[in-house]
């Protein structure tokens, strides 16, 4: 989701969305009791339903973005095999794509080869996934979304999972309690199975261009961005050994707001990809 806000700051298209949407539009409450999820996160982005898919508009960032991040689970999830279909190098893995919002990342990976379950609890945004997968009918059977949470899926799942792969790609910035969701994401694979985070360090230069974004540019409703909620990669990666998970990987990434250009980083200090591993 930073990804989206960043671009945000050159074009103007939040200031042309009523604020007052932004508390009124999420009408279908879920109990925080035992979630993770953050209410007042899934009203913001459930606005930008009809904007997903404008690949021009507020989310460009993120569909160029999407190219890198899939090529960091191929290159992870292929490592040491033999690819037979390099069409489709990820035929037959099994991926949950958790906060898959409007699918950019699900129909990515399917476009791959991989079969692919995307999960939000925004009604409004897997309603536009749904939409959109229709116009490709290449890939409409190795996709299926779902309206739900990642703690009632991972109940359901947890016992015969049969996935190879969690990814869960900005998201983590925007929950409630990081900790009980990634307890949750590690449930639905089996040991010896992969976990994706991709979300924002929490760090100085996060913290200034949250700065630049909300308070001095104004191109965003205040409170879009958390930097209090932002998670450093050493976090994660506690987080994750805690559930039995051991990291292989940590990348950066830095987007070019001018040329609107991802490339990889050797620093962490903004965004950053993880890969890591349930063990036996």
């Amino acid at each position: 989701m930073m990804t989206i806000n960043i671009v945000k700051c050159f074009n103007g298209s939040w200031k042309s969305i009523p604020r007052n949407k932004l508390r009124n539009i999420y009408a279908n409450r879920i109990d925080k009791s035992t979630s993770s999820i953050d209410p007042k996160k899934i009203e913001h982005f459930s606005i930008m339903k009809n904007l997903w898919w404008n690949e021009n508009g507020p989310v460009t960032a993120l569909h160029s973005y999407n190219p890198y991040r899939i090529q960091f689970m191929k290159d992870r999830l292929n490592a040491g095999i033999k690819i037979q279909n390099s069409n489709l190098p990820l035929k037959g893995i099994k991926i949950v794509d958790i906060g898959c919002g409007g699918g950019i990342m699900a129909e990515g990976l399917a476009r791959a080869g991989a079969q692919v379950t995307g999960i939000d609890v925004s009604a409004e945004l897997i309603s536009i996934a749904k939409e959109h997968l229709k116009l490709d009918p290449n890939i409409s059977e190795r996709v299926n979304y779902i309206h739900t949470t990642v703690e009632d899926f991972a109940n359901k799942e947890s016992e015969n999972s049969t996935y190879d792969a969690v990814v869960a790609s900005e998201v983590l910035e925007h929950v409630s309690d990081p900790q009980l969701f990634l307890k949750e994401c590690v449930k639905i694979i089996k040991p010896g199975k992969s976990i994706f985070i991709t979300t924002i360090n929490k760090t100085l230069t996060s913290w200034l261009l949250t700065i630049a974004v909300e308070y001095i540019k104004k191109c965003v409703p205040y409170g879009t961005l958390k930097w209090n909620k932002y998670i450093a990669p050493h976090k994660v990666q506690y987080i994750l050994k805690n559930y039995n998970c051991e990291t292989k990987l940590i990348n950066g990434m830095k987007f070019n707001p001018f040329t609107k250009r991802w490339s990889q980083s050797s620093s962490v200090s903004t965004l950053y990809m993880l890969h890591a591993i349930k063990q036996k």
